[in-house]
């Protein structure tokens, strides 16, 4: 059978590999990359930077074969298009957990696209146990802060042992200067160079929660993250991407996984992420019975997965007062933010329960007395619908009732009556104020929301001598409200 001639570098590269009897990962090994990225490079998922196509080059000894495709593939850029700054040609990032400790290990391939050598790289460490609850990561951290000692970071560049020298040292975020340099030699990044940083550090999970983000803070060709847990904790994974203009959205691409022995892994990647761009993967362990350090609680019930998911449970004061409003556009970034959580906590929220209504979540629900909310059409093909500093300033006089849940005490369902049609004035980021309709089951669930906002909950909304039901005893769970359209 004959082997039809390359079409483009990937297949060319495969091509001149096997005729030069060498695996993927005796080719890695000669170049200096990771053995996953000649095949994502061969597969086509990662683009083949100018570095790795020289060095594929020169190992293969190809005549300038390889050069001359990779030069004709579309968008290939020499380094110096690194803007005359240091960019990252593959950012690999692997966490690992094992009996209550996250090993965090990062392998990342750096080019200098500048004028002038490079001589020390900015890293960055931060932790939260509680996210989405500051008040507890504040008093936890203030009492516990993550100490060097216990981080253990370690970092090299091409395998030579690098210096790490304290930019910023707080109770849960460090800055570390990696330099190029240690007691025995320098070997700073000279222009069109490029180098391996690998770099590693340990916490434990009583001070850091079930997240990993990967925030885009250089010009990056290529980024991946692998999650390694083990099989025994039944561990399920799910990610969001936010930006500096966006909020929180699922990822682009699916999250791969894989059991090897007693671990399973979740590996996911993205090619070309723009700057400014953060990837956070969260997860959970399904499995109560599997509790390694022997310290979280079984999630019997509703209300148990809920508390664990991070919303704030009838009884917490926070849930009792009118939040504060935004002062727009003054505070757009802390409406922002707040935006950010709500969707984060919605995904967490999410993978516990299937919502065939629609959802909606409060800020005080997550412990942020702040006027914002995030509420979910029962359509899952429909936008969400974000409110800042929301109130209804109009009502139908048309009303009907439907049993509602609420996410802070989620083992009952209440029977609530409220307006089919409602006005809602709120305000965008830029500080405009606007009116926006809703109706039928948009109404009841912003209805809902907004009066979290206002320290109410739906149990002040119940006919009076009526009080909510065990969820065991209500037969709507999964399915939509049903209206009567003649009337509607």
């Amino acid at each position: 059978m004959t082997t039809p001639p390359p079409a483009d570098f990937r297949t060319a590269l495969a091509h001149w590999r096997k005729l030069r009897r060498l695996t993927k990962k005796a080719l890695a090994g000669a170049m200096g990359f990771d053995p996953s990225y000649i095949s994502h490079v061969e597969s086509g998922r990662y683009p083949a930077s100018e570095e790795f196509a020289r060095l594929a080059e020169q190992k293969l000894s190809t005549g300038g074969d390889l050069w001359r495709f990779w030069q004709g593939t579309p968008g290939a850029q020499p380094a110096s298009a690194g803007n005359g700054e240091l960019f990252v040609d593959l950012d690999h990032a692997e966490l690992r957990y094992h009996e209550g400790t996250y090993t965090a290990s990062m392998r990342r391939r750096v080019v200098n696209g500048g004028n002038e050598p490079v001589t020390r790289y900015l890293v960055r460490i931060s932790v939260d146990r509680y996210p989405g609850r500051p008040e507890l990561s504040n008093e936890l951290y203030r009492n516990h802060p993550l100490t060097w000692e216990r981080l253990n970071l370690t970092a090299s560049c091409d395998g030579e042992p690098m210096t790490c020298v304290p930019k910023h040292d707080r109770d849960s975020f460090k800055e570390v200067w990696l330099g190029f340099e240690n007691e025995h030699s320098m070997f700073p990044l000279y222009p069109g160079r490029s180098a391996l940083l690998e770099y590693s550090y340990v916490v434990g999970s009583d001070q850091w929660g079930q997240w990993f983000q990967r925030a885009i803070r250089l010009p990056t060709r290529a980024v991946s993250v692998e999650l390694r847990f083990p099989a025994a904790l039944g561990p399920d994974v799910w990610g969001t991407e936010t930006s500096t203009t966006a909020a929180a959205v699922p990822l682009r691409s699916a999250i791969q996984c894989g059991e090897d022995e007693n671990e399973v892994s979740f590996t996911w990647h993205t090619n070309d992420p723009p700057i400014g761009a953060r990837y956070r993967l969260e997860w959970r362990w399904r499995n109560d019975t599997a509790q390694e350090t022997g310290t979280r609680p079984s999630l019997r019930t509703a209300s148990d997965r809920m508390r664990a998911a991070g919303i704030a449970q009838e009884g917490e004061e926070i849930l009792t007062r009118a939040a504060s409003p935004f002062r727009l556009p003054c505070e757009a970034k802390q409406a922002a933010d707040a935006v950010d959580q709500l969707h984060r906590a919605v995904q967490r929220v999410r993978d516990h329960h299937h919502f065939g209504k629609g959802m909606g979540l409060a800020a005080p629900q997550i412990d942020i007395d702040r006027a914002a909310a995030l509420v979910l059409p029962p359509d899952p093909d429909a936008a969400p619908v974000v409110l800042l500093n929301p109130t209804i300033i109009n009502e139908s006089g048309e009303t009907d009732s439907q049993y509602e849940g609420c996410l802070s005490f989620f083992d009952v369902r209440g029977l609530v009556p409220r307006s089919r049609r409602i006005e809602v004035e709120h305000t965008l980021v830029d500080g405009a104020t606007v009116i926006t309709v809703f109706t039928d089951a948009l109404a009841r669930l912003v209805a809902h929301e907004v009066d979290h906002l206002h320290g109410m909950t739906y149990k002040d909304r119940m006919a009076e001598g009526s009080a909510p039901i065990p969820v065991e005893e209500y037969r709507g769970t999964g399915r939509s409200w049903s209206y009567d359209r003649s009337t509607g």
